[in-house]
């Protein structure tokens, strides 16, 4: 396999049982790790500089030049790296040619693996970083649909969400997917409260029967 500069990790849902042995390697091979500082403590008995990504992603680039075609820098993301994760502004920067990317199991996909639906069509939505740019009632076509969740500052448009699909669809809620406190219901309402770490699925009621 070719050597690229950068090897893009992703961590899976939360537990480390669901890092791939591929992903193991690739971490247990790295100079440089960067990456969250939960991501980062999870992997202790890795010897290697340690890059810490907050806020200011473009720092964290810049760090990573310093190091790149002198060390094997690794790059960890939790779930899968072509979902929602800093593997995008990575790539961005260092270029396609520069990086290898090693999947990953999302969260997403531990959701509907914890409910017995396929997720084959599903429209994924991310209310993190800021919620969808779309009216609520539009997504009320979609046979499956999956939102990442948990943000309290934008609440208010996943309760619309939920109260638009609510006639339609069946809400599951399936908060800290893999850990030990995880949480998987089919619920009537939204709660008040959600895990930090949530996916919402709205499916189709004849689809979930």
């Amino acid at each position: 396999m070719e050597i690229k500069p950068i090897t893009i990790v992703g961590c899976g849902p939360g537990a480390l049982e669901y890092v791939t042995p591929a992903a193991l390697r690739a971490i247990h091979e790295a100079e440089v790790l960067v990456g969250a500082r939960r991501l980062l403590e999870s992997f202790p008995e890795v010897a290697a500089l340690r890059i810490l990504v907050g806020a200011d992603v473009p720092q964290a680039l810049a760090a990573m030049t310093e190091h790149l075609g002198q060390r094997r820098i690794v790059v960890l993301v939790t779930g899968d790296p072509g979902l929602c994760s800093l593997a995008r502004p990575v790539i961005q920067h260092f270029g396609r040619d520069a990086c290898r990317v090693i999947p990953g199991i999302s969260s997403v996909h531990a959701a509907f693996a914890s409910v017995g639906i396929d997720w084959f069509g599903a429209r994924i939505l991310s209310a993190h970083d800021q919620p969808p740019d779309l009216a609520p009632a539009s997504l009320a076509f979609e046979n499956k649909l999956a939102l990442l969740a948990g943000n309290p500052a934008h609440s208010a448009w996943v309760a619309a969400l939920a109260a638009a699909l609510v006639a339609t669809h069946d809400l599951f809620v399936c908060e800290n997917l893999t850990l030990a406190d995880e949480s998987v219901r089919r619920v009537d309402c939204l709660p008040v409260n959600l895990a930090s770490r949530t996916v919402l699925l709205f499916i189709k009621k004849e689809i979930s029967l």
